[in-house]
């Protein structure tokens, strides 16, 4: 089996390189990736490509279609990846977790790759009231970010012939990474308890997310790859996550704290209303997925995380102006006239 996997240096990559090379040992794993985060290593022994056959270099906007020659899956994880980068680069969000994904997908299926991946996320539910939401439900994305990830899914399902696709709906990512991110809920209130000693919630404490582990979600991704079409059908949309993990973020904040002695929590109860709160129904994936299944409670990605953070010797207050968050290392590629306003390397 050849696999080509794009965004693989990013924060969730190194975690699906892993799992697909432990499951698939005789698999060919192709990384590709823009490299914009591949300095932003965290603790990691060795490089998590290590585990690739083939590291290649390049921007999807403009990939070579031969990479995609003899490759049975494509697992697509670039993507322009959260809410503050999206808000500050609409334009080239759309073009890349869109337009670019988009032509990705079609160039795919004519090089005859017979599964393809497609790594979306449940901020499509937005502001969502009256319970969980199911993939049926209405959308209502509140961010750039999300109006990509539905505007890609729904063009998927138009592309034809026989190649299965599967978008992955994912719940909010948390966890240890070789290429930590701490712009993530529950990894900010980790990094928050371990440099301040406080997690100062900024909403009033009531907004749903629910999480998934960087480990679940490679397990996630592994399924996907080998789905066969008539487990879901020919074109999947399917939530990622566990019915069990849909948290307050107050209970999330409450939660590190009782995990790293000594921290306190403040919240921020005259905040306005958060413009994303959602629950999210799982039940779809555990049907069709029960052997794959999340595995990593939230206590042991806040134990993952704090001794990661600890054997970094992690101490920055200050880190949300730091390389630990993606946007400020896209702001510092720009500034030193590495990357163009386009995210183009220079």
């Amino acid at each position: 089996m050849k696999v080509l996997i794009t965004g693989n240096m990013g924060y969730v990559g190194p975690a699906v390189v892993r799992r697909l090379r432990n499951r698939f040992p005789n698999a060919y794993l192709h990384g590709y990736d823009n490299a914009y985060f591949a300095h932003c290593l965290t603790n990691a022994l060795q490089l998590p490509e290590r585990l690739l056959d083939r590291q290649s270099y390049g921007d999807v906007r403009t990939m070579d279609e031969t990479l995609f020659d003899g490759c049975d899956a494509v697992v697509h994880l670039a993507a322009v990846s959260n809410d503050p980068m999206g808000n500050r680069f609409a334009r080239v969000t759309a073009a890349i977790n869109q337009d670019a994904s988009v032509q990705l997908a079609r160039t795919a299926a004519r090089a005859g790759v017979q599964n393809f991946v497609f790594a979306s996320s449940c901020s499509v539910y937005g502001v969502a009231e009256g319970g969980p939401r199911r993939e049926e439900d209405p959308l209502n994305p509140v961010t750039a970010y999300a109006a990509s990830k539905i505007g890609t899914e729904q063009a998927l399902k138009q592309i034809d012939g026989d190649m299965v696709i599967t978008c992955l709906r994912f719940a909010t990512a948390c966890g240890m990474s070789d290429r930590l991110r701490l712009d993530l809920v529950l990894n900010d209130f980790v990094a928050c308890a371990i440099a301040r000693g406080e997690i100062s919630v900024l909403s009033d404490g009531t907004p749903w997310r629910p999480l998934i582990d960087t480990a679940d979600m490679a397990r996630a991704i592994e399924w996907a790859v080998t789905r066969p079409a008539r487990i879901g059908g020919r074109f999947l949309t399917v939530n990622a996550g566990s019915n069990d993990r849909n948290y307050q973020v107050r209970d999330l904040a409450n939660a590190v704290a009782a995990a790293i002695p000594g921290t306190t929590v403040s919240i921020n109860t005259a905040a306005p209303a958060d413009s994303r709160s959602y629950q999210v129904d799982f039940g779809r994936y555990a049907a069709l997925a029960p052997e794959h299944q999340p595995e990593v409670t939230l206590a042991r990605s806040i134990k993952e995380l704090a001794e990661g953070l600890k054997a970094m010797g992690f101490a920055d207050a200050e880190f949300r102006g730091s390389s630990l968050m993606r946007l400020q290392v896209l702001q510092s590629h720009i500034g030193q006239g590495r990357l163009s306003e386009e995210l183009v390397w220079q």
